[in-house]
């Protein structure tokens, strides 16, 4: 694969897993400065996985990583969140006896995302601030992730399933939150999401997963229309009142 100059993260043939288990075969993908990324497929095939390569805690079996041009194959997971990678897990991973506001500081570098500007996209969370983590319902601890992650003022932000198990109200903020952050032009983001609708509206471009490996790549304007196709990888989920 040809390095791209734009490209801001690339993965060049990337096999990796956990121990002597391999879950990700030869993906490869790109994303551009301010671009936005939706990987989607079934339950098992390597999502939650393909996120954790690009923070650094699988086991690197063959291919390469590249941040701004840079090979970080044998970066750590610190230095790649120093240098831009932020990442909100599926589990959230907030800290449970700190305050909302504590949560965010403790992780705040200097960049546009200050406190004031995270209250203003997320004003429950100005409303929450002297709450514990653990005080929070689980849609808010959602928020209080994202805003954590943010607060890091990333180039990149990975979201593995932000939206899933929320009440539509929660999704429906969250669906505001992401949008106004690609318009913002501010930051990248890959997203893993089971709802593939919500997935494919918010970003530029999808990926599908199938066993480890990409089984198909589009525009994801163009894929929203390809139901065969996401039927046959993805079948079919919507998000209900979004």
């Amino acid at each position: 694969m040809t390095i791209l100059a734009e490209a801001l993260l690339m993965l060049d043939n990337v096999t990796a897993g956990y121990g002597d288990a391999v879950v990700l075969n030869g993906v490869s993908l790109d994303i551009a400065e301010h671009g936005s990324l939706a990987v989607l497929g079934r339950n098992g095939v390597g999502k939650s996985t393909l996120m954790l390569t690009i923070m650094g805690f699988t086991q690197m079996r063959g291919g390469r990583v590249f941040w701004r041009g840079a090979d970080i194959s044998r970066q750590p997971p610190h230095w790649r969140a120093k240098s831009g990678i932020g990442w909100v897990a599926q589990e959230r991973e907030i800290f449970p006896s700190l305050s909302v506001e504590e949560n965010l500081t403790v992780a705040a570098t200097a960049g546009e995302w200050t406190l004031e500007a995270i209250y203003r996209m997320f004003p429950r969370l100005r409303e929450r601030r002297s709450n514990m983590g653990n005080q929070l319902s689980g849609g808010e601890q959602q928020m209080l992730a994202i805003a954590r992650a943010l607060m890091t003022n990333p180039s990149l932000l990975l979201l593995d399933e932000p939206f899933e198990g929320l009440a539509p109200v929660i999704v429906e903020e969250l669906i505001g939150a992401v949008s106004q952050m690609l318009a913002s032009r501010k930051l990248a983001i890959v997203l893993v999401e089971q709802h593939t609708d919500i997935a494919l509206e918010l970003t530029a471009g999808a990926l599908v997963l199938e066993r480890g490996a990409v089984m198909h790549r589009a525009p994801s304007a163009e894929l929203l229309q390809d139901t065969a196709t996401l039927e046959r990888y993805v079948g079919l989920r919507v998000a209900a009142e979004h």
